[in-house]
């Protein structure tokens, strides 16, 4: 049931420190050389964190934007844009900073141009073997290129009045999706396949470029749309929580086999899709009040989720820190991984005091002056 009243998604704070925590096993495995020796196989699907994150990011923007448009409000781009900016920008600045003036914070040898990571193109063309330092940033050029262009897309919807028809446009971009991954699949990366580096021109023409991202933020735009549009279908499923996170489970199960190697062309073409699918089947669950996940709450994983952002910025760099220091204390690999984790919530926690509370204060002070002025105009409006 829709109300007036904010409705808290106790089921997002699990899935997003549940996505953070799979995204940093997998990097800790592949900076550790594969150690503890259990981690590699549990956590060889943790790239798929991302996709988790892409589903998040699609459902929360999306919504706060649909909310807009069924109160009969036009979308506010100042605004928007703003909201967006103070929420990711200066952390990443920080990190960036960090990454240029501090060598030794650097978990590979060495950076793509500065100038890739300001206007958010690293991940086109990204080099992983030359250029892989803070690569996992290419996921952010993908979530700019999506706060770009959705509010866009929304708005000139909203100008020619065809909003109701937008559905056509979600599922020409899924179409789009696969019809880039194919081409990019047959005219990019197969004629490298017998090169003994094949893996770094899937990486750089299948995986990181957003035209083939696009799974999991449409997926999540398509469950903000069914939460804020269709209010009667919504209340006949969401008594079906559990179930929606079963059959994710599922398709993710189904997802890992066809994914165990990322390089088919099975995998590269309807990998992705299955993933976004997967992912909205559980995030779909994870909204519907009927879930375990919507009932249980939890301060930890509320604080996780809280942290996710600047622990991602930052954990490669923590990781590749820690053992270093740590390396002639020749700890056992639990211990270490145990440590590693510690820090990465540390850093994460001094990044979100130091630099993102702050910011989203100053953000709240400016919207709110912002939202005072439009009041005051209008208000002075109607008395002339």
């Amino acid at each position: 049931m829709h109300s007036s009243t904010p409705v808290t998604f106790n089921g997002l704070h699990h899935l997003r420190a549940f996505a953070i925590l799979f995204v940093f096993l997998f990097h800790y495995f592949i900076l550790s050389g594969g150690q503890p020796s259990w981690l590699p196989e549990f956590a060889n699907f943790g790239w798929t964190g991302v996709d988790l994150f892409f589903v998040l990011s699609g459902f929360l923007i999306s919504s706060q934007l649909f909310s807009q448009i069924k109160q009969g409000q036009t979308i506010s781009l100042k605004q928007f844009f703003l909201k967006r900016f103070f929420r990711i920008i200066p952390a990443f600045l920080l990190t960036l900073l960090i990454y240029f003036c501090v060598p030794f914070f650097r978990e590979k040898e060495s950076l793509p141009p500065l100038w890739k990571f300001l206007t958010f193109t690293q991940n086109f063309g990204l080099n992983l073997k030359d250029q892989g330092t803070f690569s996992h940033a290419w996921s952010l050029c993908v979530e700019e290129h999506f706060y770009l262009v959705l509010p866009l897309i929304l708005l000139l919807l909203q100008m020619t009045r065809l909003t109701k028809k937008s559905y056509r446009i979600l599922l020409l971009l899924f179409a789009v999706g696969l019809i880039c991954r194919f081409v990019s699949y047959e005219n990019f990366y197969l004629p490298h396949l017998e090169s003994t580096q094949s893996w770094l021109y899937w990486y750089k023409f299948i995986y990181y470029p957003s035209y083939n991202r696009l799974d999991g933020l449409l997926a999540g735009v398509s469950i903000a749309a069914m939460y804020q549009f269709m209010p009667v279908f919504w209340n006949k499923i969401s008594g079906y929580g559990n179930q929606f996170l079963l059959v994710g489970i599922l398709l993710l199960s189904g997802a890992w086999f066809l994914c165990e190697d990322q390089t088919t062309f099975s995998a590269s073409v309807f990998g992705f899709p299955l993933i976004a699918i997967g992912y909205g089947c559980i995030v779909l669950g994870a909204v519907c009040p009927s879930s375990i996940l919507f009932r249980c709450k939890s301060g930890l994983t509320r604080l996780i989720a809280v942290l996710s952002y600047a622990i991602y910025l930052t954990h490669k760099g923590v990781i590749h820190i820690t053992h270093h220091l740590l390396e002639d204390a020749h700890l056992n690999p639990n211990v270490m991984l145990v440590i590693c984790m510690i820090n990465c919530i540390v850093a994460g926690y001094l990044m979100h005091l130091l630099v993102e509370k702050p910011f989203m204060n100053w953000r709240k002070k400016i919207l709110n002056s912002s939202r005072s002025q439009v009041t005051a105009e209008k208000n002075k409006g109607s008395l002339l």
